[in-house]
């Protein structure tokens, strides 16, 4: 442990710490959000069939879940350092349910519009599994936990399209049509995000030394006044709208592909809704070994560089990002497709995990803060670039819309150079890389 009795290694096979218990409940909370969040879009040409709506419709439905979660990821980083992680995860878990659950009433496309907009909260999960693990782990390892934690929880976006299908499948021959299939598949993991909501208030804790409360009764950390000032210090460091535009350059861009890629295999490339499916899931499943994949090699680069080699590392994995999108757009054949999309989500995985291997050493006081604003770049940039999938309004198709969020990536990467650390904060990283003092047996020399 580090001197604040943060673990300075990750024992997967281990719940008997507050840290790992924490590690295994994060992740596992955060893959409940995702599915729970997504679990519509590998359906959606079944919903857009069965409500009536239009492409267009569908695109910006897919919009504004993703919107109403940017203004969430603000107060749910402010809430992480004010009240901590486990009420502010708990009662997430608990309300986002709700809207899950009661999704499979709609009748039409204002109705559908209202419940996706309300399942979009649980996309600020994200920001609540990166704060909570940071407060566990050491310098030393923090990108890897943060990036295991949010890879192997963002693989709901994966498993959706895996499991989505099925047991919409499954629900249509029960109960006679997709209609009530689609709607009857939603209640699963509705009621399995409420169960969530227990389990973390349970099993989890605020900090190594307890919960926040407990802390401050104990003057071990500043009084909770103390986080607005410090949300208002985050805010006005650059650095953190820096990342801001990077995280929203991977991970924006990693929430476009995850709603659009099955429509767009099905529409362009003729797949039928099964494979379409199945291709889509693989992207989103890479995030359980190519982000935590980002944050091991910012971690190893941060020892080889410090700060400076963390922060280039993400230029690196952004860049090639960017050009991989970009031939990516490129690609007519379904052989070709699925090997593009394949190295291109290696490659935006590892960038997400990058980017928040550095995200931890910002500000200290506000981590929960600067994990907020970094976490809010993501969806607003996904908004943003969702315009360019409305021919109507940009007059081009879906190939170039790839293509022109590729020549973005590749620009906004350069940011990466506007993230730099002082010599007394490369000091103080140096020494938190230095292995913990191993006790002395008792008589040794």
């Amino acid at each position: 442990m580090s001197t604040a009795s943060k673990a300075t290694e990750i024992n997967i096979a281990s719940i008997a710490t507050p840290q790992m218990r924490v590690f295994h409940v994060t992740w596992m909370a955060f893959f409940l959000c995702f599915f729970g969040w997504f679990g519509l879009a590998p359906m959606l040409s079944v919903i857009r069939q069965d409500l009536g709506l239009t492409t267009d419709q569908i695109v910006t439905t897919n919009m504004w879940a993703v919107a109403s979660c940017v203004l969430m990821r603000f107060i749910i980083g402010w809430l992480c350092d004010s009240v901590g992680p486990r009420i502010t995860y708990s009662a997430l878990l608990v309300l986002g349910a709700i809207p899950v659950m009661c999704v499979g009433f709609v009748g039409d496309y204002t109705s559908f519009l209202l419940m996706r907009i309300a399942i979009g909260m649980l996309g600020a999960s994200f920001v609540i599994t990166q704060f909570h693990t940071s407060q566990m782990f050491a310098p030393n390892c923090v990108g890897f936990a943060n990036a295991l934690t949010a890879g192997w929880g963002n693989s709901g976006a994966g498993a959706v399209h895996f499991l989505m299908p099925m047991l919409m499948t499954t629900a249509a021959a029960m109960l006679g049509s997709e209609s009530l299939g689609w709607r009857a598949a939603m209640v699963v993991p509705g009621v399995l995000l409420l169960l969530m909501g227990v389990v973390y208030f349970c099993l989890t804790q605020d900090a190594p030394g307890g919960s926040f409360a407990e802390l401050r009764a104990k003057n071990q950390m500043p009084p909770k006044k103390d986080a607005a000032g410090a949300f208002w210090e985050a805010f006005r460091d650059p650095r953190a709208w820096m990342l801001f535009f990077i995280y929203g350059a991977c991970f924006g861009i990693e929430l476009v592909i995850d709603s659009k890629i099955a429509l767009y295999l099905t529409d362009y490339f003729e797949m039928s809704v099964g494979m379409s499916g199945l291709i889509g899931g693989l992207f989103g499943a890479m995030g359980l070994f190519a982000r935590p994949l980002g944050g091991w090699i910012a971690d190893r680069a941060g020892r080889a560089g410090g700060l400076r080699g963390r922060v280039l590392w993400m230029f690196l994995a952004l860049l090639g990002q960017g050009v991989l999108l970009m031939a990516f757009s490129q690609m007519r054949g379904t052989g070709s497709i699925i090997a593009l999309l394949g190295v291109t989500g290696l490659f935006v995985h590892m960038a997400c995990g990058a980017t928040y291997a550095v995200v931890p050493f910002i500000n200290k006081r506000a981590t929960g803060a600067v994990s907020g604003i970094v976490g809010a770049g993501g969806n607003a940039m996904a908004v943003t670039l969702m315009f360019l999938f409305k021919p109507d309004l940009v007059g081009f198709g879906w190939p170039v819309a790839f293509f022109v969020m590729g020549a973005i990536t590749v620009i906004v990467a350069f940011a990466a150079f506007g993230v730099r650390f002082s010599e007394e904060a490369e000091a103080e990283f140096r020494v938190g890389q230095m292995p913990a003092p191993q006790p002395q047996l008792e008589g040794a020399a």
